[in-house]
């Protein structure tokens, strides 16, 4: 594994999941809010709000948390997000995707521009570094839903692209346009998803040193706990010599 979900492992493993529960669920609150404002507020009719709340349920956010968020967008004075993607270079000259909701982009174009600043890194135009990255559709399930090879089988007469299982479960990937599709066809077969989402995936990953991994992480940390961030991508990889040590 590369990249970003080597840092969360490493973030899960020292227990920070805890603390960040209640900045998680303001994340997803708001992107249930606009899912909810960029169609009917109705999940059956509204492919992305369904999809918004079923990745707020995996997490146990609760349902009340859920409807007030679905309440929100039909609200006159309900804050107006808006989706905003920042691509610059981290420690190392590696490639970091920021995707942001706002409803304020000055505020959260100085943020993430000082966070990079003060990480070593600088941001980018737009476009700067998504072209090395590709579009595509991620669904995840936990381990007990079946073995690797079964798992393979129901994401293969899916029409998915690439599955992988680890310790963490199983993560399967789709074109960005099959999403829909695919997540139903498994569903069919091994239950909900954990998550369903569209994320960039790197193409080609860069190797980094213990020192830069520790920057980059901090970097992508700091970015993370920004109540405007909702996802960070990064295509830096880590050695398991620096993993086992970045993770003690």
């Amino acid at each position: 594994m590369a990249g970003h979900s080597q840092f969360k492992n490493i973030m899960h493993r020292k227990g920070k999941q805890d603390s960040v529960r209640s900045k998680m669920f303001s994340k997803l609150a708001r992107e249930i809010t606009v899912a909810a404002k960029t169609g009917l507020p109705d999940p059956s009719m509204n492919a992305r709000l369904r999809l918004a709340i079923q990745n707020a349920k995996a997490q146990s956010m609760p349902k009340d948390n859920i409807e007030r968020a679905v309440k929100k967008a039909s609200g006159v004075d309900g804050e107006n997000y808006e989706e905003v993607r920042y691509e610059g270079y981290g420690p190392g000259g590696v490639a970091v995707i920021v995707e942001a909701l706002t409803d304020n982009r000055n505020r959260t174009a100085s943020s993430v521009r000082s966070t990079f600043s003060k990480a070593g890194g600088a941001l980018g135009e737009t476009g700067s570094v998504s072209f090395s990255f590709d579009r595509v559709g991620e669904i995840t399930y936990k381990l007990a839903v079946g073995s690797a090879d079964a798992v393979m089988e129901a994401a293969i007469d899916a029409g998915a692209e690439d599955v992988t299982t680890d310790e963490d479960g199983h993560t399967i990937i789709c074109g960005f346009e099959d999403i829909g599709d695919v997540s139903k066809a498994l569903e069919d077969k091994l239950g909900e998803a954990e998550t369903v989402k569209a994320i960039w995936k790197a193409q080609n990953t860069v190797p980094v040193d213990e020192e830069k991994a520790q920057s980059l992480m901090k970097l992508i940390d700091t970015l993370e706990d920004d109540d405007d961030v909702q996802n960070v991508y990064s295509n830096f990889e880590v050695s398991d010599e620096v993993m086992a040590k970045l993770s003690a």
